[in-house]
């Protein structure tokens, strides 16, 4: 599963898609995108905590219970998803003479992990942790770096919890333990409005199969580190078949479509959320 500010992240790709559109010749191609929503994998997203810290991860998996049971994991879900109003959260310094809720997350991946401007936080992921630091009356400490150091921050002892879109994986089973999960995702094409290759698709399948008739000249962008990297350089857990085309690994979402968008890339990869979320940000 990631990731810069939300909101400058979004002000980027919309420049460089202007830039794109009044320098490039083909200036009526598409800087819209679409979501080919048929899955290409069936994943599930879980929090990870260090393999030694079983009583942390019994109380992550309670609270988990507990607002799955009382309407809070609806509740923030909408907010997101739905008509909700999208909670701000304020990350405390780290202080390790204070009792506090580490977490490693990657901002970048909406609507599970972003920051603004002005440094605020928000997301399906961060706002799950704000109530989780509420519930054991622990200072909220977020910690934002790359996708692919989340898991290590855990594993390492410098954060208590990984928060950040995180697929249940055999390879991450080896060296953090899942709590409960609590999400179903799945990875997506991503393509230009007006690209019609998978217009009649019907099943992931037929999408599958036209990805793996892509020749190597072909690349496509994806988020580093995450599922949807796996699936064009291919992963064994996963059952994932190498494909011909090239990946090409971008820090967040975003850039990679913006690739696209610029003809680097042919294709984007991604979870199935986020790439729902961004494709509309982008379309407006």
């Amino acid at each position: 599963m990631k990731k810069v500010l939300s909101i400058v992240l979004a002000l980027v790709l919309v420049l460089a898609i202007g830039v794109c559109a009044v320098g490039c010749e083909k200036a009526e191609a598409s800087t819209k995108v679409k979501v080919i929503d048929l899955a290409l994998s069936a994943e599930e997203y879980a929090f990870a905590v260090n393999k030694q810290d079983t009583e942390f991860l019994s109380k992550v998996n309670a609270f988990l219970d507990k607002i799955k049971s009382n309407g809070k994991f609806d509740e923030i879900c909408n907010n997101y998803f739905g008509d909700g109003t999208p909670l701000a959260i304020e990350s405390k310094a780290l202080d390790e003479t204070k009792d506090q809720l580490v977490v490693a997350t990657s901002t970048g991946f909406e609507p599970f992990e972003m920051v603004d401007a002005a440094g605020k936080y928000s997301g399906v992921d961060l706002e799950i942790a704000y109530y989780l630091a509420e519930e054991l009356n622990l200072e909220l400490v977020i910690q934002d770096m790359d996708f692919d150091a989340v898991v290590n921050s855990v594993q390492s002892g410098k954060s208590d919890i990984a928060m950040a879109g995180l697929s249940v994986t055999p390879a991450r089973e080896k060296v953090v333990t899942f709590s409960k999960s609590y999400y179903n995702a799945s990875q997506v094409v991503i393509c230009p409005e007006n690209d019609t290759t998978f217009d009649n698709c019907k099943t992931g399948e037929e999408v599958a199969a036209i990805l793996k008739g892509l020749g190597a000249d072909t690349k496509i962008g994806c988020q580093a580190g995450t599922t949807g990297e796996l699936y064009i350089k291919g992963d064994a857990d996963y059952g994932f078949e190498k494909l011909n085309a090239e990946a090409a690994p971008y820090k967040y979402v975003a850039l990679a479509i913006t690739a696209m968008n610029q003809n680097q890339v042919k294709y984007v990869i991604a979870d199935n959320g986020p790439a729902k979320a961004i494709a509309a940000k982008i379309n407006g």
